[in-house]
């Protein structure tokens, strides 16, 4: 999976978020998972790497009885979601509160994953935040 660029649309009064349909494309299938690993933005997993994300969470708390209860808390977090026939996935207010999603979503492209974002906060922490570690890290990437 290759999810690049950034999209901003409008989340409707029900929670409802169109999802890009370069976005829908690229996924393998049209099952997601949508949680908050991280604040302040919410990930869009599609359904084979959130079962590759499920088989790390598993290995991680074999074992390891202090890891339970953050297994625990990242699957209790974890909504599954799917598109309906206009391509929008439905965020859980509460998914929508832990983000302070409302009005414009930024959809950003990143990899194996979408995220979503508030767009003041996703300019505020990423693109203001930059500075010299963008160039270094970009000279390192594109020669």
């Amino acid at each position: 999976m290759n999810f690049h660029g950034r999209y901003e649309h409008q989340m409707d009064e029900k929670g409802r978020l169109s999802l890009p349909s370069a976005f829908r494309r690229e996924a393998d299938g049209d099952r997601f998972v949508l949680l908050q690993w991280e604040k302040p933005y919410l990930t869009l997993f599609p359904e084979a790497e959130w079962t590759a994300i499920q088989g790390k969470l598993k290995e991680f708390r074999k074992g390891n009885p202090a890891a339970w209860n953050h297994v625990r808390q990242i699957s209790a977090g974890a909504q599954p979601v799917s598109p309906d026939k206009q391509g929008r996935i439905l965020v859980p207010s509460w998914l929508q509160a832990d983000a302070n999603l409302e009005g414009q979503v930024l959809l950003i492209g990143n990899i194996d994953r979408v995220e979503l974002w508030n767009p003041q906060f996703y300019k505020d922490t990423v693109e203001d935040a930059q500075g010299e570690g963008l160039t270094q890290f970009a000279h390192q990437i594109f020669g």
